[in-house]
């Protein structure tokens, strides 16, 4: 996929930088391509629900970060990207010492951005898909 920012990757840094409730979560963004974006999460106690399950609202908060951030680094530098809506669907139950999160743009256009995601749980006994998002990234232009 090809972007018109040439500057994408430092415009996600900066954003990643003012990103609190990133920060809060402890996720950390390792890949930033056009139209591409991953990043993992070591699980904390905070990340998890009773059971000692991942929290639904940790791994629809993932599915959103990095469609959305794929979304940014195809937009003009003065532009903006909100969720204007996220479906996740949750196929097996989040567990292990971390979570990674892999997002993509499959339709860009100069409104919308059509993006799915996906979250993977790491265990002991390898990598397992625990939830596919798709959402729709609307593009908000200076004011």
């Amino acid at each position: 996929m090809e972007t018109s920012n040439p500057n994408y990757k430092s415009r996600v840094m900066r954003y990643l930088e003012a990103q609190h409730f990133m920060k809060l979560l402890g996720f950390q963004l390792e890949v930033i391509s056009p139209g591409r974006t991953s990043g993992k999460l070591i699980l904390q106690q905070d990340h998890l629900q009773q059971t000692g399950l991942v929290h639904g609202g940790v791994t629809a908060t993932l599915a959103d970060i990095v469609a959305g951030f794929a979304a940014y680094t195809l937009v003009p530098e003065t532009h903006h990207v909100v969720t204007a809506e996220l479906r996740v669907s949750y196929l097996q139950p989040g567990k292990g010492t971390e979570l990674e999160a892999i997002g993509w743009v499959l339709k860009s256009g100069q409104k919308m951005n059509f993006c799915e995601s996906e979250v993977w749980s790491v265990q002991p006994e390898g990598k397992i898909l625990i939830a596919k998002a798709s959402a729709v990234m609307a593009t908000i232009p200076p004011n």
